[in-house]
């Protein structure tokens, strides 16, 4: 495939400035061909006035045309052919099905969208109609409806080149809520970038969008920039806790702070109960396992963590895992920074005194070592660090507590999870049922009988949970509640009815459903 390797800004290829930077073969090390032009600070701030120009007309348009809009991108995103799988692959190591799979996650993230803004409840619209008879004092008639909040900076993740990434789930929230997108490469899978990158301009092109609803830069030397310019309103971020923070503090101390909406550390406990142990421990053990090493353990949702009460049934289960884990081959990871960032992270298990490795050869050239690991319980309930820092590939802790109070401590004492999952047969449940009371206030998503590492992209799905594992509980970055983080609500009081937005209208026009006094209702006003 050819690259200009140029920014993407306003529709327009632009290249300003002359530092280059090249993706590689992730397999090889190998640069492979095209350089791409890292951003300039002019270029930012092109990018950033593009979007803010296309913002009114791209928020005021209907959600009809928005819809058509991400349905193009969908078609191009499809339309993306072998010579594109071929390159993704070479660029993150990850093989062909996987890709395949994640372009159809990325173009049905678009369609969902497309479907959430034609039925409307995005809108949340909310009527309170006048009451002049009121006593002592009249209520006015208030209506409020969802906006897009503006132009949104969103930075691609390693893991995920596809889903997480160009066209992925920030991006399809972003301009489904009505805003505008500068796109922060990441710089693992930058020809993949730009290939995505066409696709969504020509699919703007196509439904008649504004030239600066989507912007693409490249380069390592920008997020700064990108994040404290004064046209950025809001950013999604997926990738590490320090570059997640790094994001979140600048954006606090900006004269406007703005929020983030950063997924950056979980480690996903695993909590495996006694009367489960006694039926299928064998089974649990292959399945955890294939879980830890699923994808070279790269994903958000690896589970890190493996809790289980004390019994000659945990032990035996603790060795099987250990003995499955042994049984599998090194991988190689989406880039030299993720296995560098690895080796760190094991050799940090490695050096404490509380740990001992269980299972796993030790870390030598290119590709990862499955690993496993055995820490002491009271580094968990002392708060060690250690034990609550994400190690970003196929690596695992277990932690054998003594009773079941000890298990409620050891999950109080966890950090802020996106999962948490309980393997439990019938009496397990009758018996730990309070896990779900603590879990639940721990983590965005709390499992029974499966395992974490699928991530179901729906309108119930919650991607997200207390921090580290995100900036902001309240959102997710899966699902179709992700486009709430781009929203922000409006109040209209004593408008005359031809003012007011459509979604507001007496007649409803939209035929949306709307809290009317209380009562949600679909009918127009009498």
């Amino acid at each position: 495939m050819n690259f200009s390797g140029y920014n993407f800004i306003a529709g327009q290829r632009s290249a300003l400035g002359d530092t280059l930077v090249y993706s590689v073969d992730a397999q090889t090390g190998e640069r492979l061909p095209g350089a791409f032009h890292q951003a300039t600070l002019a270029e930012v701030d092109n990018a950033v006035a593009a979007a803010s120009s296309a913002f009114p007309s791209f928020r005021r348009m209907s959600a009809e045309r928005r819809a058509q809009f991400l349905d193009a991108i969908a078609d191009e995103l499809d339309g993306l052919g072998e010579d594109f799988i071929a390159l993704t692959c070479r660029e993150t190591a990850l093989p062909s099905a996987r890709i395949v799979g994640e372009r159809a996650r990325t173009s049905g993230q678009m369609r969902l969208f497309a479907k959430v803004l034609r039925r409307g409840d995005f809108y949340g619209a909310r009527i309170d109609r006048a009451l002049p008879d009121r006593a002592p004092l009249p209520r006015p008639d208030l209506r409020q409806y969802r906006i897009g909040v503006g132009p949104v900076a969103v930075f691609g993740a390693s893991n995920f080149p596809l889903a997480f990434s160009t066209a992925g789930g920030d991006t399809a929230a972003a301009l489904a809520a009505g805003c505008p997108v500068v796109f922060k490469a990441h710089s693992g899978h930058m020809g993949t970038a730009e290939q995505v990158a066409q696709a969504v301009i020509r699919a703007a092109e196509r439904s008649g969008m504004p030239a600066g609803v989507f912007s693409m830069i490249f380069g390592a030397g920008v997020g700064a920039a990108l994040v404290t310019h004064p046209g950025i309103q809001a950013v999604g971020f997926t990738g590490s806790l320090k570059g997640g923070r790094a994001l979140c503090d600048m954006a606090a101390a900006r004269a406007q702070p703005i929020p983030v909406f950063a997924e950056m550390s979980s480690i996903n406990p695993v909590l495996v109960l006694p009367q489960a142990l006694a039926k299928r421990s064998a089974q649990l053990a292959r399945q955890l396992c294939a879980s830890v090493v699923q994808g070279c353990g790269q994903f958000c949702t690896n589970p890190g963590l493996v809790l289980g009460i004390r019994s000659p049934a945990f032990s035996a289960f603790v060795e099987q895992l250990a003995g499955c884990m042994a049984e599998q081959a090194p991988q190689t990871m989406l880039n030299a920074g993720t296995l560098h960032s690895y080796g760190q992270g094991l050799d940090k298990l490695l050096a404490h005194p509380g740990i001992t490795r269980l299972s796993g050869l030790a870390q030598s050239g290119k590709q990862a070592q499955p690993q496993m690991f055995k820490a002491d319980v009271s580094l968990l309930l002392e708060q060690d660090e250690l034990l609550q820092e994400e190690v970003f590939g196929p690596c695992t802790v277990v932690v054998e507590v003594a009773d079941h109070a000890e298990l409620l401590a050891a999950v109080n004492a966890l950090h802020g999870q996106l999962t948490a999952t309980l393997l439990a047969d019938e009496e397990d449940l009758a018996t730990y049922g309070q896990l779900f009371e603590v879990l639940e206030v721990k983590v965005g998503r709390v499992l029974l009988n499966g395992y974490p590492t699928g991530v179901e992209v729906c309108d119930a799905m919650v991607h997200g949970g207390p921090y580290p594992a995100t900036s902001d509980a309240r959102g997710t970055s899966v699902g179709t509640l992700a486009i709430d983080r781009f929203l922000r609500p409006v109040c209209y009081q004593n408008l005359p009815d031809a003012w007011l937005p459509e979604a507001l209208q007496d007649a409803n026009p939209l035929g949306i459903q709307r809290l009317v006094n209380g009562t949600f209702s679909a009918a127009a006003l009498d």
